[in-house]
């Protein structure tokens, strides 16, 4: 299967948070998406990596996604090594998307950065045919994605695409709140975590609110780039 846009995150449940309302657009323009989660998210203090396991599952179903993998790197201690570049250059090279949106730059959870950095070099090499890797005993051929964007996490960083979501608000909730165990839940008896707060997840509509103000629609959300992006037409930009 080649996938138009594979959404790449440190954790369950980072794509859902930060970028699912474009993969459901896309979705319902047609287009194939996918998520590849780089950890099981076992480190998170509440839940579990098996509970974390059944919750993307259900995220995924959500959004309708076409494919969902996991690599299962150490959650909080994963490099970006050899090792790690060509787990992901494998998932790269099985699915060839034209776009992969991946980790926040700079942000709190040192996970984040280390993903966003991890997945950025594996899309290059992966453009490099004398790196050999092979799926099912059969040799894969070269592929690089066109454009990588890093969408925004905790940190509100300046974005340099920003993306109408408008009508797809409520299916990014839902995909998000399919992590019952990670976010507000006023009857739970776990700790608290900087996730868990009622403030947190009412913060994820407002900043698709703010964002959306910000370009004159409902909601957006936002993306900082590695290159320019391009346009064919100036009108393409309106």
């Amino acid at each position: 299967m080649k996938l138009d846009i594979l959404a790449i995150g440190a954790h369950p449940d980072d794509v859902e948070l930060s970028c699912s309302g474009v993969l459901a657009k896309e979705i319902s323009r047609g287009k194939k998406c996918g998520i590849l989660d780089l950890t099981r998210g076992e480190l998170g203090t509440r839940g579990s990596a098996e509970i974390r396991d059944q919750e993307a599952a259900a995220a995924a179903e959500i959004l309708g996604l076409s494919i969902r993998e996991n690599i299962a790197l150490a959650d909080g201690f994963f490099v970006n090594d050899k090792d790690s570049q060509l787990r992901i250059i494998e998932i790269l090279r099985k699915y060839r998307p034209e776009i992969v949106l991946c980790n926040a730059i700079d942000d709190r959870h040192i996970d984040h950065g280390k993903g966003s950095r991890l997945t950025s070099d594996a899309c290059f090499l992966s453009g490099l045919k004398k790196i050999e890797t092979t799926l099912d005993g059969k040799s894969q051929e070269a592929w690089r994605p066109k454009q990588v964007y890093h969408y925004i996490q905790w940190k509100n960083l300046k974005p340099d695409v920003v993306v109408d979501i408008s009508g797809f608000m409520d299916v990014k909730m839902k995909s998000v709140l399919a992590y019952r165990s990670q976010f507000y839940d006023p009857n739970t008896g776990e700790d608290n975590t900087p996730i868990s707060s009622k403030n947190f997840q009412e913060s994820i509509k407002y900043r698709a609110q703010d964002l959306g103000r910000l370009i004159g629609t409902e909601y957006a959300e936002g993306f900082t780039t590695e290159r320019y992006p391009a346009v064919d037409s100036i009108f393409d930009l309106i």
